[in-house]
């Protein structure tokens, strides 16, 4: 038996039938599923742990990027491994794992139970299966749930909070450690991935591997915030091997503070967090079995 945990705010949950879609291809696939949809993305860690006590084969994350990132927090560590249905509306970590987008294939490789251990990224008790952030990524995320809260659309939200926060012009004062390294810089945001992420060139954004047992931090010079569409233009058409567009540092265990604040807003897999500082960044090697198309 597995479970499944749908998340309806993931993109394509408020589709009509979807559901019954995935209990009939589960049922064509040989899967005994228990399908729980969630009341919303608070929902998941709790729906997680109520399937995890009936010791389920292998429970499902259902939905986009924050879904598998809440679902995959309760079971790292776990011996009950992780499932992934894309739902969502970007799907980084099924498709950093090959992991198929389209349902019928995607439940085949679940079906098909092929396990592998990847790592997980922590900052302070917080796990995370992608990326975590800050600067302007969680400032971004904060004013489109403010848009959203007002009634309008998702990507309408987005644009106009990219716009507002692009305004801005703030930066961050930061000082990083790492390997007895120590950096000081100003920058308008740091960027820490689970693993190694391509910061440059047309596979800008995807990893080639989630078992390097590090955490990757990249930081922009010191620029206006307003400059960072032509920081991500450069990035995109620079040619791989000439000079990097960010600096990168590479650790089991880094740690960020931000003078002169205690604290500091931290967005984990899209999902928003105020934490205090300074933050502690480390892999957790190998935490988390998946089902994957190859083991």
């Amino acid at each position: 038996m597995i479970a499944i945990v749908l998340n309806p705010a993931s993109g394509q949950m408020r589709r009509a039938g979807l559901r019954e879609e995935i209990e009939t291809l589960c049922r064509q696939a040989g899967l005994d599923a228990d399908i729980r949809e969630t009341r919303g993305p608070l929902d998941v860690c709790a729906a997680t742990r109520e399937a995890l006590a009936k010791g389920p084969d292998a429970i499902v994350a259902g939905g986009g990027d924050g879904t598998i990132s809440a679902v995959a927090s309760v079971l790292a560590g776990q011996t009950v491994p992780l499932g992934v249905l894309p739902l969502g509306t970007l799907n980084h970590f099924a498709k950093d794992l090959d992991i198929p987008v389209d349902h019928r294939k995607a439940i085949a490789v679940i079906a098909a139970h092929r396990l592998r251990h990847v790592d997980v990224g922590r900052v302070n008790d917080r796990v995370f299966v992608n990326n975590s952030s800050i600067g302007v990524y969680p400032s971004i995320v904060e004013a489109r749930e403010r848009l959203r809260e007002g009634g309008r659309s998702k990507w309408t939200s987005l644009v106009l909070a990219t716009l507002e926060v692009l305004r801005q012009d703030d930066d961050l004062s930061v000082r990083l450690e790492a390997d007895h390294r120590k950096i000081i810089a100003r920058t308008p945001f740091v960027f820490v991935g689970n693993n190694e992420y391509q910061a440059q060139g047309l596979g800008l954004g995807s990893r080639s591997r989630l078992d390097g047992r590090r955490v990757y931090a990249y930081f922009a010079p010191p620029l206006r915030t307003h400059h960072l569409p032509n920081l991500l233009a450069h990035a995109l058409f620079h040619r791989t091997g000439r000079e990097q567009v960010l600096t990168s540092v590479a650790a089991s265990e880094l740690w960020i503070d931000t003078p002169p604040t205690s604290s500091i807003n931290v967005a984990c897999d899209g999902e928003l967090e105020t934490m205090a500082t300074p933050l502690h960044y480390r892999s957790w090697p190998g935490a988390l079995r998946v089902i994957s198309p190859q083991e």
